[in-house]
């Protein structure tokens, strides 16, 4: 189990098709990373629940296992949704507590997005009206960026009250179309407006390390 990690090479692979691609990046040190690999539910439950002490050092025993029970609840969603890697920080911005998350997805691309799935993304990213969308240059392949805010359920459980609310949530997602009719799809996100300079910069360091590589590992360059 991976639990607080320095700062070191992640990887997930597009198997679709006849063509897999590697997708490789460098997360910075001080995440907590979500146990990614687990026999059944009740490995997954002890990984949490070694992770909990971690995340909670001055927790009570209770705390941990609610905390514990909260995330692998769900696990279902990041299994539909194509997560491949979640990781979260907690740290101080200028005396305020702050955290963020960074999920990686991997996605089949929508069929509709024809030879220029650059141009199509940003298309249908704009018809959603979440956020602003912006087109990058990346060193392996163009990509298109949405910066916005929406709200996050949150658990009665974090917030010691008891009861199930919303709080406003600040992200990035960086979507890369890749060669194999499969986007990867890299988000950080925070509550922590606060926290927003910081992490954005963060995250801006692992968007620049993206990597792409047949399955032979020779660099690829998505071709639009």
């Amino acid at each position: 189990m991976t639990t607080t990690a320095p700062a070191q090479s992640r990887e997930a692979t597009a198997a679709a098709g006849e063509r897999p691609v590697l997708v490789r990046w460098v997360m910075p040190e001080g995440f907590f990373e979500l146990p990614a690999r687990f026999e059944d539910p009740d490995d997954l439950a002890d990984q949490l629940l070694a992770l909990s002490e971690e995340v909670l050092p001055k927790g009570s025993e209770e705390m941990r296992v609610q905390w514990a029970v909260m995330v692998a609840g769900n696990y279902d969603t990041l299994i539909e949704e194509g997560v491949q890697y979640a990781g979260f920080v907690v740290t101080e911005v200028e005396g305020e507590r702050c955290s963020a998350e960074i999920h990686v997805v991997l996605r089949d691309l929508p069929g509709s997005v024809g030879d220029d799935p650059v141009k199509a993304t940003s298309k249908a990213l704009r018809s959603l009206g979440t956020g602003e969308v912006d087109r990058l240059k990346l060193a392996c392949g163009k990509a298109v960026s949405c910066i916005g805010m929406r709200q996050t359920p949150v658990s009665g459980v974090l917030t010691g009250s008891g009861t199930d609310t919303t709080m406003p949530t600040w992200f990035i997602q960086v979507h890369l179309p890749l060669p194999n009719e499969t986007v990867v799809i890299l988000e950080m996100s925070t509550p922590s407006a606060e926290g927003w300079d910081v992490f954005s910069s963060m995250f801006a360091g692992v968007v620049k390390s993206l990597r792409l590589f047949d399955d032979e590992g020779t660099p690829l360059v998505t071709p639009w």
